[in-house]
Order: C-alpha cells, then sequence, then structure tokens
C-alpha cells in the first residue's frame, strides 16, 4: 500500500513539474515556459498577452546585452545614485534614507535603478553618438510646455511629528488617532524658500493628506503630515536645465529604445510550442 501511495506522490509530481517547465514560447535559442507566464500574470496583475510581450522583450532585450557584453556593478548603482542625488540636491546617504521610505521592498527600487543603468549602457552602444543631444533652445521649449513640473507651493501647513523612537512614528502612520507621550507634536506653516534641498524634496514628494518619509532632525526622528500646500511658484528655467536636459536625454533613449525592439521583435524567429 505504502509503495502505491509513494507511486502516486512521485507521479503527481512529475505531472506539476512538467507543467511548469512546459516550453510555450521559443524566442530565437532561448525559452519561455508557461510558468514563466504564469508568475509573471500573477506579479504584474496582466493578461496573458501581456505577459508574453513583456517576456519576449525581456529575452530580446537579455540577448541584446549579451551581445554587446554588457554587465552591471556596485560601483554603477553608486554613481547613478549619487547623480540622482546631487541632482535633487541632497548627499548620498540623505537621499539613500529617503529612498528606503519611499520603498519599504528595496528590491523594487534595486531592480528599476538596475534596469535603467542597464537601458542606458545599451543605448549608448546602440546609439554610438547617433541621438541629438539636446540643447538650450531644445529645452526653453520644454521647460515652456512643461511648467506644471518645475512648480512647488510657496508654502506648506503640517503637524510634526518628533520623537526619538522611530516606532512611535511607524504607530502614528499606521493609525493617527493613537496617543503616544512621547511624541512632540507641533502644528507650523513652512516657508518653501527658506527650507534645505532634502526638506524641499521630501514636500515636493508628497500629497495633501500624506504623511511624508521619515527623517532625521536635530536627534529626532521627524515625519510631517502635509495639511495644505498654499500658493504656487515656478522655479527658473536656469535652476532646472539639468533636471530637463535630463528628463528630454531620457525620452529620446526611451523612444529610440522602443524603436529598437519592435523591429528586433519583427525579425526574431518566434515558435509557439505546445
Amino acid at each position: 500500500m505504502n509503495k502505491i501511495f509513494l507511486n502516486l506522490i512521485f507521479l503527481s509530481v512529475f505531472s506539476y513539474a512538467g507543467l511548469i517547465n512546459a516550453l510555450a514560447i521559443k524566442v530565437n535559442d532561448k525559452m519561455i515556459s508557461l510558468y514563466d507566464i504564469d508568475v509573471t500574470m500573477q506579479n504584474k496583475n496582466i493578461s496573458k498577452e501581456k505577459a508574453v510581450s513583456f517576456l519576449v522583450d525581456k529575452l530580446l532585450f537579455e540577448e541584446e546585452l549579451e551581445k554587446n557584453n554588457i554587465s552591471l556593478d556596485i560601483f554603477d548603482v553608486n554613481d547613478y545614485l549619487e547623480k540622482l542625488a546631487s541632482l535633487n540636491g541632497m548627499d548620498l546617504y540623505a537621499f539613500k534614507s529617503l529612498i528606503k521610505q519611499k520603498y519599504p521592498d528595496s528590491t523594487v527600487f534595486d531592480e528599476e535603478i538596475k534596469q535603467k543603468i542597464l537601458n542606458q549602457k545599451l543605448t549608448q552602444v546602440l546609439l554610438r553618438g547617433n541621438l541629438n543631444i539636446a540643447n538650450d533652445e531644445d529645452m526653453k521649449i520644454y521647460y515652456e510646455n512643461n511648467k506644471n513640473m518645475f512648480q512647488t507651493s510657496v508654502s506648506t501647513n503640517v503637524r510634526q511629528y518628533a520623537s526619538k523612537n522611530k516606532k512611535d512614528l511607524i504607530q502614528i502612520k499606521n493609525n493617527p488617532m493613537i496617543i503616544i507621550k512621547s511624541l512632540n507634536i507641533v502644528d507650523s506653516t513652512l516657508e518653501n524658500n527658506k527650507l534645505s534641498s532634502q526638506l524641499k524634496y521630501i514636500l515636493n514628494e508628497t500629497q495633501e493628506g500624506k504623511f511624508t518619509a521619515i527623517f532625521t532632525s536635530n536627534k529626532h526622528y521627524v515625519m510631517l503630515f502635509i495639511k495644505k500646500k498654499i500658493g504656487h511658484t515656478v522655479q527658473s528655467f536656469e535652476s532646472s536645465k539639468n533636471i530637463i536636459f535630463r528628463n528630454i536625454m531620457k525620452d529620446r533613449e526611451h523612444k529610440f529604445l522602443n524603436e529598437y525592439f519592435k523591429k528586433k521583435k519583427l525579425s526574431a524567429n518566434i515558435e509557439i510550442i505546445r
């Protein structure tokens, strides 16, 4: 009886493994299994058709990375983050601290950064200097057409929570009505032109009626609740040039890669295997 039972278990496991490893699509010399498609559908909450398209694109992208001998290391990531921090007027440590608050699951942010760096590296190799570099005229047009992107509030009504214990602030964020005696609470109005770059970034990233990320100030953990943003002002063209240039070039690179991989997909040897 036990032998029959074990045989049944083995057959069941074998059948399931067969389903997981079933080949559904062959892209050039690489395979996408039914299991890959199902996992992608669940993780990204997308249809089967979109999951297949995503996985085909992913394989073609990886194929191009291999062909061009493109890889990634920790120095690439740190260099990218340093430039991003500098762009927002912060040092690397402060920027990483804020990112950790914004992305509770750090692996999500890590994967986003890695993908952006690989995109840039591949674009540089494929373009070989053929992408038009944004000039002052391009940047002025972009600035005039997207002034809403460079708006900041004149001042902000906030409720500030401060504590030496970070857990107090996490509790407040989860339940704003809770009373914590060790918590210092102050209502105030912050004049944006008097704030540090770090605090400006935090306020700009946080909507009305929301809590900011937790940050440190005067040896305390601090969190703000954004009650109301008052008035608005537009950052000058000169002070926004670095961000504008980055946005334009990012758009151009994105369009180039999209067109490139559309052509790659059309020329790829794609087979449906049942």
